[in-house]
């Protein structure tokens, strides 16, 4: 693979808890490539999640290193890692992480602000308009269903056209139906702006539409994805 878009080299995560130090990731070394979809898959608890923090500099790994489009994210601190992110990656979370006291226009035009942008509630009301959802734009979270907020979500992490977009079990909270929408509109953001998806998914069909899967298993790849990562 040449110039992988993301690209982990024996990166480990333990963390101090009262039992002691519990490992969460064990050595994990893994490239993605540009434009590529990437599935990460595993039991609950093997290191899914906390493996996609990392690669969207949200958790710091404690050993190895962590390099997103040229950057080695472990050597940056925490100021320069948002600015990374609102330039280059979007985020979305089982959990929506929407600010209760902002309306859907708001929160999707928030990464814009923070970034200098000039016209950022002009996007933001095209990139709500593109999820279907030009006529809630004023309404707050609580106001919402589960679904309209995902597709709030969703606007928030497409708004600057990432090259990455990290989803950890998106459509976790949804019903089947929703979830599937959910899906589809997060894969036609994928192909709208040639970004590089990343998922976190229990669900065997979501898995099947990715160009690859990665297994976990107690914070390290399974043999196979072991063997695949380093060819």
């Amino acid at each position: 693979m040449t110039d992988p878009v993301i690209s982990l080299n024996d990166v480990r995560l333990s963390l101090d808890g009262n039992a002691g130090r519990v490992d969460i990731l064990r050595g994990i070394t893994l490239d993605v490539a540009r434009g590529e979809t990437l599935g990460l898959v595993g039991p609950s608890g093997s290191g899914k999640s906390s493996l996609l923090m990392l690669m969207g500099g949200l958790e710091r790994a404690t050993g190895g290193r962590v390099s997103v489009l040229g950057h080695d994210l472990t050597a940056m601190g925490e100021d320069a890692l948002a600015r990374f992110r609102r330039h280059h990656m979007g985020v979305v979370f089982q959990s929506f992480h929407l600010i209760a006291t902002m309306t859907a226009l708001e929160n999707v035009a928030t990464p814009l602000e923070l970034a200098g942008v000039g016209d950022a509630f002009q996007r933001a009301e095209a990139e709500l308009a593109a999820m279907g959802l030009a006529d809630r734009a004023g309404h707050y979270p609580a106001q919402l269903s589960g679904g309209e907020q995902q597709r709030v979500a969703l606007a928030r992490a497409a708004v600057s056209h990432p090259d990455i977009l990290l989803a950890d079990e998106p459509t976790g909270n949804l019903d089947g139906t929703t979830g599937q929408s959910i899906m589809d509109l997060l894969f036609g953001l994928r192909d709208r702006y040639g970004s590089t998806l990343v998922l976190v998914t229990h669900a065997p069909d979501l898995a099947a539409r990715c160009d690859r899967v990665v297994h976990l298993v107690d914070g390290a790849l399974a043999a196979a994805d072991a063997r695949d990562a380093a060819e």
